[in-house]
């Protein structure tokens, strides 16, 4: 910690051209301000988080891309992990709300939502573009 306000201190004086304590305090309470507001709703962390792993993130992805409802048993094709672990991947998915499920009888089908369509595609157009749009 010390470090860090030594390094505040140096970066103030630069940016000013002298600091003093009370351009340091400063400084920290608009730092605290940005802190509370920036990690104040938690709930726009899970869906990247979740993201993190690859076996959700490939099912994830596959689903954006095909648009349409999948079973579990067709998931599975697509990433070499067994149907427990698709099922478990899935139901991580969903509490984050990157994808809906839907029972038919004895069928599960799992579909992206409009929050993982417009991740995926922000994604694309910082590929495309080299940067944000």
């Amino acid at each position: 910690m010390a470090e860090s306000a030594t390094r505040l201190e140096r970066l103030l004086a630069d940016e000013l051209g002298d600091c003093c304590d009370a351009d340091v305090t400063a400084r920290r309470a608009e730092l605290d301000a940005l802190a509370d507001e920036a990690f104040a709703d938690d709930d726009t962390r899970a869906p990247f988080a979740v993201l993190g792993n690859e076996t959700r993130y490939r099912l994830a992805r596959a689903l954006a891309v095909d648009g349409t409802e999948r079973c579990v048993c067709e998931l599975e094709a697509l990433v070499d992990v067994s149907e427990s672990a698709v099922s478990h991947a899935l139901a991580d998915l969903v509490d984050a709300g990157l994808v809906d499920r839907r029972k038919d009888g004895n069928w599960r089908y799992y579909e992206s939502t409009a929050l993982a369509n417009g991740l995926f595609a922000a994604a694309e157009s910082e590929d495309e573009t080299g940067a944000a749009e």
